[in-house]
């Protein structure tokens, strides 16, 4: 390009020189060159040509770059998915059978959501527990479904099987002063008051037939001839000097508790007596579930429990029976300043008993249940019949009643 300026034409046809700038001309023929050399196509280098190259081939074979729409992030991505497919592949069977289990026994999961439990409590009862027995009943406990006891559940068709279990039972009410006595001696009372209850009717030694020491340890030597009586109704055994008016014993050689498990329903309380003393009122009904000892084995291993010893049938009858027996004692906790009596003992100012399902006039010290299977034993009852489960009734001393009959054992 020339760094001259162009003549223009003129009117006469001539060129004539414009009228820019030399130097303005100048600037704008630097500026116009530069901009052509810069926009002129350049050959591409021999590198650019090599990526070139490998980008045609990798497209002529249907490839794609690394980093390009896909790469080693989508890559670590889908591994993760697969290594996911996997794991839910392992995990899938048993997730299924789990499943499948809670589908057909809700109750196995944990605190059962559904309310499909049937809150089975010890002994093999199908029912919940009631709670304890704060009061006295105002009727008989409804009667339960039919069922036959077995060395399962040897309460079944009874109400006592939503009762509770054994010593557990048996609940010390909160101790109190009274009268001269303080909060601390009512509540040592109250517990000899429970041993008492608990040697007389579930310590193991006492159902063999064995003596109660536990029970009688926690009676008054000074109360007039009380030991003396009890000590010869169980040498000599005899229909005026019963033991069983006061414990629970059966003959070993007849029958065996069936399960270790004896049912119990009752309450305890307290107040002032009438001799400047603690006053303790009990009244308990006790299940006991047998079997005939002819026909039964102990089991090896066979163990004792807090409430009866462990026995089971050996391969012989399976028939269970049971004995229901209640008992309303009244004991007394005697001032030793004011009555000759020893500090801590207790006194029996009564002691009552009603007896359901054993042989009526037989005066041998034990209780005798009655099976199905076996010949009837003893006299035939005269009595009318009774409900052993109705603790809403009154209970008057053995000596004035007759021997009746049990409408449901």
């Amino acid at each position: 390009m020339s760094d001259k300026q162009p003549e223009g034409a003129g009117e006469s046809g001539e060129f004539k020189q414009p009228s820019v700038p030399d130097d303005v001309w100048e600037r704008f023929a630097r500026d116009t060159e530069r901009d052509i050399r810069s926009s002129a196509p350049k050959e591409p280098s021999a590198r650019a040509r090599m990526v070139t190259e490998r980008l045609r081939q990798k497209d002529a074979k249907g490839a794609q770059p690394e980093g390009w729409r896909t790469g080693p992030a989508w890559r670590e991505m889908d591994g993760r998915a697969a290594r996911r497919r996997r794991l839910w592949a392992i995990l899938g069977v048993p997730v299924a059978i789990a499943v499948a289990l809670v589908a057909v026994k809700p109750s196995l999961l944990p605190g059962d959501p559904f309310g499909t439990s049937s809150g089975t409590p010890s002994g093999g009862a199908s029912a919940a527990a009631l709670p304890a027995e704060t009061a006295p009943p105002t009727a008989a406990p409804s009667s339960a479904a039919p069922d036959t006891p077995t060395l399962d559940r040897p309460f079944a068709g009874s109400p006592a099987e939503r009762w509770a279990d054994g010593a557990a039972a048996i609940v010390v009410p909160k101790a109190a002063p009274v009268g001269t006595f303080t909060s601390a001696q009512v509540a040592a009372a109250l517990k000899h008051a429970k041993t008492l209850l608990v040697g007389a009717n579930l310590a193991p030694g006492t159902l063999r037939g064995e003596r109660p020491e536990s029970a009688l340890a926690v009676l008054d030597p000074k109360q007039p001839r009380m030991l003396d009586d009890v000590n010869s109704w169980l040498r000599a055994p005899g229909k005026k000097h019963d033991p069983v008016v006061l414990f629970s014993r059966f003959d070993p050689a007849e029958v065996r508790p069936a399960g270790d498990v004896v049912k119990v329903r009752g309450r305890m309380t307290f107040k002032a007596g009438a001799h400047a003393s603690v006053a303790i009122h009990m009244d308990y009904t006790f299940v006991f579930p047998l079997i005939q000892a002819s026909k039964a084995s102990k089991a090896p291993g066979t163990t004792e429990t807090s409430g009866v010893p462990t026995e089971v049938s050996g391969g012989g009858s399976t028939e269970v029976a049971r004995t229901i027996v209640r008992r309303v004692l009244d004991l007394e906790l005697l001032d030793p300043r004011k009555y000759q009596a020893t500090p801590g003992k207790l006194s029996i100012t009564r002691y009552d008993q009603d007896l359901g399902n054993t042989a009526c006039d037989v005066y041998d010290g034990f209780l005798h249940p009655q099976f199905d299977s076996a010949a009837p034993t003893g006299a035939p009852p005269t009595g009318p019949t009774t409900d052993p489960y109705d603790r809403s009734r009154d209970i008057e001393h053995s000596g004035t009643e007759t021997c009746g009959t049990v409408s449901r054992t």
